[in-house]
């Protein structure tokens, strides 16, 4: 259960899209993402930055095969979101033609929600769950 001593979140997951520009496009209206920065040349993203309404974010970019030390293999990428709306975010999902993982759920430790793959093939968690309260 939260309470005020669960702090926003300030961890960036990350990750990297064959198709960065079709992978933004799909996180905004699929998922509600905000696109807040893309920086690149063309169809080709070297970062970019989703902020999630509700706080917090992820970033992203094309896949590199340039040695660099983040290089990481497009479409296996996990990340939970905690929305305050599952079902309305289930819905505009689907109709998006998000493919739905898990239908909304009731968790044994209190959250609703769903899960979904992007078409990278990134694996999406959606819930209420917003983290057990930090101790004091």
């Amino acid at each position: 259960m939260s309470d005020d001593r669960t702090p926003p979140p300030t961890v960036w997951p990350t990750l990297r899209a064959t198709d960065a520009r079709a992978l933004i496009t799909f996180l905004v209206d699929a998922f509600g993402f905000v696109e807040v920065a893309a920086h690149g040349d063309g169809e080709r993203i070297e970062h970019a930055e989703l902020a999630w309404p509700e706080g917090g974010g992820v970033m992203l970019g094309s896949d590199r095969r340039d040695g660099s030390p983040w290089n990481l293999k497009p479409g296996t990428f996990g990340c939970y979101v905690v929305t305050a709306e599952p079902d309305a975010l289930y819905a505009r999902a689907t109709a998006a033609g998000a493919e739905i993982l898990q239908e909304l759920h009731e968790t044994g430790y209190g959250s609703r929600g769903f899960a979904a793959r992007d078409p990278e093939g990134n694996l999406w968690s959606f819930g209420t769950y917003r983290g057990e309260p930090r101790p004091v």
